[in-house]
C-alpha cells in the first residue's frame, strides 16, 4: 500500500506544480477519458442517471447522519440548502404541469429532506451554524439565473411562465453549490461528513452530466433538436458541464486526502 500511496503522492505533487492552464487541460482530458470509459462500460446510459440519483441519496444520508448523530451543522452552508430548495420547488411545479414522471417523486423526496435540513440548521442546531463563514450573497446567482431564464428558455408549446420557470431551475441548480464552496474556502478545513456529502454531490453531477453528453453523442445531436431550437439546447448541456466542473477542484483534493489517509480535508487558498 505504501508504494501505491507514494506514486499517488508523486502524481498529485506534479499536478499541483503545473500552471492553471495545464491543470485545466488535464481536467478536460481526464473528463473526456472518463466519458469514453463510461460509454464502453455502461450500455444503457439511463443507468447513469439512476446512479447519479443513488449517489446523491447517499450524500443526503451522510448529511442526515451528521445532523442527527453528530448534533452539529458546522461547515454546512444554509444558503446552498436554500438555493437547492428553491430550484427543487420550481422544478416540482414544472414537473406537475409539464411532465410528471418517476423523477418527480425523487425530486419531492429530496425537496422534503432539504426543507428538514434547513429547519435543523435554522432552529435545532443554530448554535453550531457558522453564519460568518456563510457569507455568499445568493442574489449574485438568483438574479443572473432569472435574467438568463427570461432571455433563453425552452421553445416548446407549454405556457411561457412554465418554460421560463424550467430554465430558471436548470440554471440555478448549476450554481447552487457555490455558497457551500465559499464556506469551505473560508474555513480551509473540512470535516469528514461535510467532505463526503460534497464529494457525493460532485460524483452525482458528473454522472448526470455524462448521461446527457453520451445521450447527445448516441443520438448524433438529435436529442438537442428534440429539446427545442435556439440557444436553449446548448444551455442545458453547458449547465450540466458547469455544475460538474464547479466541484471538480474540490473532488481532486478530496481524493488526494483519502489516498493520503487524512480524515480531515485541508483546502489550500484559491480552490474555489
Amino acid at each position: 500500500m505504501r508504494p501505491q500511496r507514494t506514486s499517488i503522492y508523486a502524481v498529485t505533487s506534479w499536478v499541483r506544480r503545473q500552471p492553471p492552464k495545464v491543470k485545466a487541460f488535464l481536467a478536460v482530458v481526464s473528463g473526456m477519458a472518463a466519458l469514453v470509459l463510461l460509454r464502453f462500460i455502461v450500455h444503457d446510459h439511463d443507468n447513469l442517471f439512476v446512479a447519479a440519483e443513488a449517489v446523491h441519496s447517499l450524500g443526503i444520508s451522510v448529511l442526515i447522519y451528521k445532523l442527527t448523530k453528530e448534533k452539529t451543522c458546522a461547515g454546512l452552508s444554509l444558503k446552498s440548502q436554500e438555493l437547492t430548495a428553491i430550484f427543487l420547488a420550481v422544478r416540482l411545479y414544472c414537473s406537475f404541469v409539464m411532465e410528471y414522471d418517476i423523477h418527480t417523486i425523487l425530486d419531492l423526496a429530496t425537496f422534503i429532506t432539504t426543507l428538514w435540513v434547513i429547519y435543523m440548521i435554522r432552529f435545532k442546531l443554530k448554535a453550531s451554524y457558522m453564519e460568518e463563514k456563510d457569507n455568499f450573497a445568493i442574489y449574485y446567482v438568483v438574479v443572473p439565473c432569472a435574467v438568463l431564464a427570461l432571455l433563453i428558455h425552452p421553445s416548446t408549446s407549454h405556457h411561457l411562465i412554465n418554460r421560463i420557470s424550467w430554465a430558471f431551475c436548470v440554471y440555478l441548480e448549476a450554481v447552487s453549490v457555490l455558497p457551500q464552496l465559499r464556506v469551505m474556502q473560508n474555513t480551509k478545513i473540512v470535516e469528514p461528513f461535510t467532505a463526503h456529502y460534497v464529494f457525493a454531490l460532485g460524483v452525482a453531477r458528473f454522472l448526470s452530466c455524462a448521461h446527457w453528453v453520451l445521450q447527445v453523442l448516441d443520438s448524433r445531436g438529435h436529442l438537442l433538436v428534440a429539446l427545442g431550437y435556439g440557444l436553449w439546447p446548448s444551455m442545458v448541456l453547458i449547465s450540466e458541464i458547469v455544475q460538474t466542473f464547479i466541484l471538480a477542484d474540490f473532488c481532486y483534493y478530496y481524493v488526494k486526502s483519502v489516498f493520503g489517509g487524512q480524515l480531515v480535508l485541508r483546502l489550500p487558498s484559491g480552490v474555489v
